[in-house]
């Protein structure tokens, strides 16, 4: 039986960019890095977190798995202080959506340095 979700894979174009954007930008820790044969970075909102992102080099897995889909997952995020995020990952530079109502959460998306998106949200009480 499946317990949680323990890794989501990334794959990108530059991971050293990558690495720099989540932790720079998003406030994320490198949980782990291998570079024995293939590279890849973990990262991770705290050593603690549950789940972590996996980045991986996109050409690399492409050549490996011709077949397998590269797509950037959609991966919503959670935060406690909506408000407070947007703001500062918009003084960093950060692509940021507005802010929108959907449901029982406020939520916005931003994009890291490929353009691909993401979302965070508020659970409103």
């Amino acid at each position: 039986m499946i317990a949680k979700l323990g890794q989501v894979m990334v794959y990108v174009k530059d991971q050293d960019q990558a690495v720099t954007f989540w932790t720079e930008k998003m406030g994320f820790e490198v949980i782990a890095e291998e570079n024995a044969g293939m590279r890849w970075i973990e990262v991770a909102p705290s050593m603690s977190a549950e789940t972590s992102i996996v980045l991986h080099n996109k050409d690399i897995i492409a050549k490996m798995q011709p077949d397998m889909n590269l797509d950037t997952p959609s991966l919503m995020f959670f935060t406690k202080e909506l408000d407070h995020l947007h703001e500062d990952l918009s003084l960093k530079g950060v692509k940021v959506g507005k802010i929108v109502q959907m449901g029982t959460n406020r939520v916005f998306n931003f994009a890291d340095f490929e353009e691909n998106y993401f979302a965070v949200g508020e659970r409103i009480e």
